[in-house]
């Protein structure tokens, strides 16, 4: 025999199914929450792996998303993260930069670009390439469609603006981090 169908019976049976619902979200929550965070910080231990030279020591600073690299007692640089919008959404990277002010690395940690245009911020190795070693001191920081010295991924101006943009507003706050000691205006 079913059950007669009144307001009583449709609350109850909706509360119960939202309560058990949340249990199993809230569960899988707490199982994932441990891993999800792991794997991010292996992620970003990685990626500063990769824009700076060897060191043995990092030391996060969560206000400013920059991390401190020392090698015992000597700076190796710092690892700071930033985001523009690409063509396709935000473009985030983390970017290496030495204590004399020069770009040792980037590596992109995310995007939104179109595939085989601006993902090639990614796989094209021209256009990564030209960012090790990159002194702003000595190149125009910007592409050179509009005067400067980086090479534009070809069909993505946008996507290479970004991307010149983010490394611009790294070098801006390693320059703060150093006290103004370095960088271009």
């Amino acid at each position: 025999m079913a059950a007669k169908s009144n307001l009583t019976n449709m609350v109850l049976v909706l509360g119960l199914t939202c309560l058990l619902c949340s249990a199993v979200l809230g569960g899988a929550y707490v199982l994932t929450k441990e891993p999800i965070a792991a794997a991010a910080a292996e992620k970003t231990n990685a990626a500063i792996a990769m824009v700076l030279p060897h060191f043995t020591d990092v030391e996060y600073n969560a206000e400013g998303k920059y991390y401190k690299a020392t090698d015992g007692e000597n700076l190796v640089g710092y690892a700071i993260e930033t985001t523009t919008v690409g063509f396709g959404g935000p473009l985030s990277l983390i970017v290496g930069v030495t204590p004399d002010g020069v770009v040792y690395n980037t590596s992109v940690l995310s995007h939104a670009e179109t595939p085989g245009l601006g993902a090639k911020c990614t796989t094209d190795s021209k256009f990564m390439d030209q960012w090790r070693g990159f002194n702003p001191s000595i190149k125009k920081l910007s592409v050179k469609k509009d005067g400067g010295d980086v090479d534009a991924i070809t069909a993505s101006t946008i996507t290479s603006r970004a991307y010149t943009l983010a490394v611009e507003n790294a070098l801006k706050t390693f320059a703060t981090l150093n006290e103004g000691g370095c960088c271009h205006e």
